[in-house]
């Protein structure tokens, strides 16, 4: 079974410091059909301007993964980790018991975009962590590069849960395939570009719930960028 959600009815808000769209019910945005996919809680799509960005706040007990699309972000926290992060870098914070964060545009003349994703923990109440790691294109041109798994298999971040986070930039006859073991759900969000998963075609912004089949199959249309979740199914 495949579930579509295109791009264009997702939530989103223009703060004019900040462009963002929700898949998922966020902050004052509430869809009851689309509240979250099993683990994955969190999928948003962020604009910054310029010399703007998130003050310090706080998050308790979620997996929050940050992917760099264009321009520079600004990251200090609670643990006095302070970084900047580019298209290509991949950053995991495990908020734990609590953890305060900001996240400002590093630039002074252009925009940030990147998407901020947050993954429910199997495990609550841990000390903070951070972990940042580079994917560079030529890992993720034409196959699906692991960037998050719970053991932090293959150099990819590790997460708390049971949850594996794949990347893949795929244009012209490039394709992949994910297999899926028993029980165990997929979703697929494009970043840019177009592409088909298992027939269905998807453009940017688009995402699709899969359930119910053992392989997903992604072909290119052009110059996609993709996020696949291999997710645990209903316990």
């Amino acid at each position: 079974m495949l579930q579509v959600r295109r791009g264009r009815d997702r939530g989103h808000f223009d703060h004019g410091w900040l462009n963002t769209y929700h898949t998922f019910s966020f902050s004052e945005y509430y869809d009851p059909a689309w509240v979250q996919f099993h683990t994955l809680r969190v999928m948003n799509e962020d604009v910054v301007q310029p010399g703007q960005g998130f003050g310090m706040h706080g998050h308790r007990d979620m997996e929050i993964i940050t992917y760099v699309l264009e321009g520079e972000l600004a990251h200090e926290d609670s643990t006095g980790t302070s970084s900047v992060i580019r298209p290509g870098d991949v950053q995991r914070m495990s908020a734990g018991r609590l953890v305060t964060h900001s996240e400002y545009n590093n630039s002074k003349t252009k925009p940030v975009h990147f998407l901020q994703i947050w993954i429910t923990p199997d495990v609550t109440g841990i000390a903070p962590e951070y972990e940042e790691k580079k994917f560079d294109d030529a890992q993720k041109r034409g196959r699906l590069r692991l960037i998050a798994s719970p053991a932090g298999d293959d150099g990819s971040l590790r997460i708390h849960q049971d949850t594996r986070v794949y990347a893949s930039l795929l244009d012209g006859d490039e394709h992949a395939t994910l297999p899926l073991a028993p029980g165990r759900q997929a979703y697929v969000h494009v970043a840019r570009g177009k592409l088909s998963v298992n027939g269905e075609p998807l453009a940017a912004g688009d995402a699709a719930k899969i359930s119910e089949t053992t392989q997903l199959e992604l072909s290119a249309g052009s110059q996609a960028e993709v996020l696949v979740f291999d997710l645990p199914g209903e316990r």
